[in-house]
């Protein structure tokens, strides 16, 4: 009986190929994008699950509120940790990491350095919280002692080739030698820790000596034993905050922990799992770029909607040919064919045609996989290695298959065989209702997907020509300044003289976002709780805010010729309204550098800068304060145009010169700029390829229906076409039904979108308006396209000869 049901399903599918065709490829389109999404979901959600114990691991984050300033950090302070171990048996271990930023490296014997983007202090319990093999070296005493190393088997090969690196010293930034004593398998891609290469021991890194409770740098993870309860857990933050950091803000700011509480500021702990760090979390201080929950939600209904559009293509399709299989059914009927008889027989065409499908979709999913992967900034595969793959594929494919094909099989097996043989039963009437509910739901799914790419365009647009208040375009950035040495300095004049260079400044900070540098500072005198100000501070030299094109507010920026400036400070706007001056101009203002409380600087403010965009548009702009003070991380020159490669050239040469053997990095601030935004660039990018791709499946529906109505309609036509009906009379008469629901589809769709988008919206501080125009002009897109679609086999309806349409009567 299969053999059988098979057999008639392929002379079907041979018989119409037309329809055939826009059913397999639109199924095909459907089922490929929803198997990249699928790959894109699965490798979001597996990040950091590869670790023995990752049910187990937590890190700790930090919400602080103090000083008018809101902050929400991925660090701790660094003798929590070990804090934590000491008094509590629920933990098992702990282990903090310091991240080093970028660093020049080299073997100690070599003069050539290489640059290493991402280097982290760690403990020596490194390897006992992260289950990651080690290659070389003891897991217990790998990081235990002072000045040395564990690289990344990439590393390895990089710095030591097939040489054995162990015992073999590597230079640190031209001044520090560290000695390998581990090598470690490369971090998986699937992970927050996914950049880090080289670990150096904690115990070189001064700062973790501090036993500082107000400095939050340190990102420390929890390995707990077995059965603590998290949620329960987090309630000894609050001990550990009257044991110890009580005691510190008493010696800091001579204030309890209730007096800041009753004041409105505040400082808690609370615990992050593991597993959810990459989705769930976008604090600062984050190791690495993280992704966004809310996105993989997105891209899930979006797979689920390519999915289901391509499955209603299939069912208006079957239902709105059932007058061709009307007679067929009647005459199986009435020959003894039972119902279920008949469902299987349609129930086999519609999973085979999703086989054929599902076949190509394979095929188109793996040739667009490279394209995916580069817009996805992913590096996923298929696992076609993978029996669970297959096994997946073809259990989906038989569940399209029957969703799919369930109502036209039902719909057609219920026609009752006298009447269908007769010619008196009106099948139009039967499916109707529900393909123009199909029709409405496709092209609600485009109207919401096109509002969406249309408001995902207007923001990302917004974001790059928005005003920051700072220069980003022709700014050439010349990154590990301090390689130079002493001659920084000079290095920034000869640059200086090159005809396409403006001005120059050489600075650790940058807008773009920079590394946060926060201080507190209190008005001189006035050292309570209540009167201290939070504020980053950045060390800029004199030429700093003329090369970034800052604005002043009021009084003005470091000028060499007022020597009193070496005490002088200036603030931004933020930062002024917090401190509550109205004319801030000579007030002063004092801050410490160190946490022991022993470095106490007095600062007059000398100017106020108008506020700038020094973090992302998705926060407020805060307090921001800038000291004069050497800071050689980069040198940023401003460009005036002209042949920005030759400029580049020439700098390169420069460099070489005076820094040999010091590798020569260069980016340009535009880029930084870009690269905060690179993961709402990817989203837009991704959401634009799949709402197109939406729009095509549905149109290759309604070209289907619409050559199906013309079909059905031609006696109909011709009739008006003798009786005098113009091509432009046809065309009118066959769109209109469409057009009705396009119309239903836009106004159930712009609603949802509306409420959809401003969601995604409020993520930004800093963001367009929803305006009116855009629903409208979404809109006019989805009828525009609806009415190309169906146009095209209205107007072939509408030229045809009336003489052939009715010969036959």
């Amino acid at each position: 009986m299969l053999r059988n049901y098979i057999k008639i399903a392929w002379r079907n599918l041979r018989k119409h190929k037309f329809y055939s065709f826009l059913n397999i490829f639109g199924l095909a389109l459907g089922l490929a994008s929803c198997l990249l999404i699928t790959l894109y979901v699965v490798d979001e959600l597996s990040y950091d699950k590869s670790f023995e114990h990752a049910d187990r691991i937590y890190r700790i984050n930090a919400d602080i509120r103090f000083g008018g300033a809101d902050m929400s950090l991925a660090v701790a302070p660094d003798p929590l940790a070990f804090t934590l171990k000491k008094d509590y048996p629920q933990v098992e271990q702990v282990v903090r990491l310091r991240e080093n930023g970028s660093q020049l490296v080299r073997r100690s014997e070599n003069t050539e350095n290489l640059k290493e983007e991402h280097v982290c202090f760690a403990d020596s319990t490194f390897f006992k919280v992260f289950s990651l093999p080690l290659l070389m070296g003891d897991r217990e005493k790998a990081l235990k002692d002072p000045y040395t190393v564990v690289i990344s088997q990439s590393d390895a090969l990089k710095y030591f080739g097939n040489e054995n690196p162990m015992g073999k010293g590597l230079t640190v930034d031209n001044e520090q030698t560290y000695t390998v004593t581990g090598v470690m398998q490369d971090i998986s891609a699937q992970s927050h820790l996914r950049d880090i290469n080289m670990l150096l021991s904690m115990s070189s890194n001064p700062e973790s000596r501090l036993n500082g409770w107000g400095s939050h740098n340190f990102n420390t993870y929890l390995l707990l034993k077995e059965g603590v309860d998290p949620k329960q857990f987090e309630n000894n933050f609050e001990t550990v905050l009257q044991k110890y950091t009580a005691k510190w803000l008493v010696s800091f700011l001579g204030a309890s922990l209730d007096e800041i509480r009753k004041s409105g500021s505040y400082l808690r702990y609370s615990l992050i799992p593991l597993t959810k760090i990459h989705l769930h979390s976008d604090r600062t201080a984050e190791i690495n770029v993280n992704g966004n929950i809310q996105y993989v939600y997105i891209f899930a209904v979006v797979a689920l909607f390519l999915l289901t559009i391509a499955c209603v293509n299939f069912m208006n399709l079957a239902t709105a040919r059932s007058s061709n299989r009307a007679k067929e059914v009647g005459v199986r009927k009435a020959l003894g064919s039972e119902r279920s008889s008949l469902v299987n027989q349609f129930l086999t065409e519609s999973v085979m045609l999703s086989f054929f499908s599902l076949a190509k979709a394979v095929t188109l999913a793996y040739l667009a996989l490279p394209l995916f992967n580069n817009l996805a900034g992913k590096q996923v595969e298929l696992p076609i290695r993978e029996i669970g793959f297959w096994v997946s594929l073809f259990v989906t494919g038989g569940i399209v298959g029957v969703l799919a094909g369930s109502y036209p099989a039902f719909f057609l097996s219920a026609f009752n065989p006298l009447k269908v043989l007769k010619n008196s039963v009106e099948l139009q009437g039967k499916g109707g209702y529900l393909r123009n509910a199909l029709v409405v739901f496709q092209f609600v799914i485009s109207v919401m997907l096109i509002i969406g790419t249309g408001v995902i365009y207007r923001q990302l647009n917004f974001i790059q020509t928005k005003k920051l208040g700072f220069n980003k375009d022709q700014m050439l950035i010349v990154n590990d300044a301090y390689a130079l040495d002493n001659q920084v300095k000079a290095f920034k004049e000869q640059v200086m003289r090159l005809p396409n260079v403006e001005n120059a400044t050489v600075t650790s900070f940058l807008p773009t976002p920079s590394s946060r540098t926060d201080h507190t500072f209190f008005p001189v005198g006035q050292m309570q709780q209540d009167k201290g100000i939070n504020m980053q501070k950045w060390a800029v030299d004199y030429d700093f805010a003329k090369t970034m094109g800052l604005q002043m507010a009021t009084g003005r920026p470091f000028q060499e010729e007022f020597p009193s400036d070496s005490t002088g400070i200036v603030i931004n706007e933020a930062a002024a309204k917090v401190l509550g001056y109205a004319d801030p101009i000579g007030k002063k203002i004092f801050g410490y550098e160190d946490q022991e409380l022993k470095q106490r600087i007095d600062y007059t403010i000398i100017g106020v800068v108008k506020n700038f965009h020094f973090e992302s548009l998705k926060k407020n702009i805060g307090a921001l304060s800038l000291v004069l003070s050497r800071s050689s991380g980069n040198v940023v020159f401003k460009l005036n145009g002209g042949d920005v490669a030759r400029t580049v050239d020439q700098v390169e040469l420069l460099w070489k010169k005076m820094a040999p053997g010091q590798p020569f990095s260069y980016r340009f601030m535009d880029e930084d700029f870009n690269n905060v935004y690179r993961s709402e660039q990817r989203v837009g990018q991704i959401f634009i390829t799949f709402a197109t791709i939406s729009i095509i499946i549905g149109c290759l529906g309604l070209f289907g229906l619409s050559a199906y109505t013309a079909e059905r309609r031609t006696k109909e036509i011709g009739v008006r076409k003798v009786l005098g009906a113009s091509v432009t009379n046809i065309v009118a008469l066959l769109s209109k039904e469409f057009l009705r629901l396009i119309i239903i589809a836009i106004l159930i769709g712009i609603p949802i979108a509306w409420f959809g988008m401003n969601q995604w919206l409020n993520d930004f501080a800093y963001h367009v308006d929803l305006a009116w125009w855009m629903f409208f002009a979404a809109g006019a897109v989805a009828i525009t396209i609806a009415l190309l679609t169906v146009s095209f086999q209205s107007i072939k309806a509408a030229l045809m000869n009336p003489i052939r349409s009715l010969r036959s009567e």
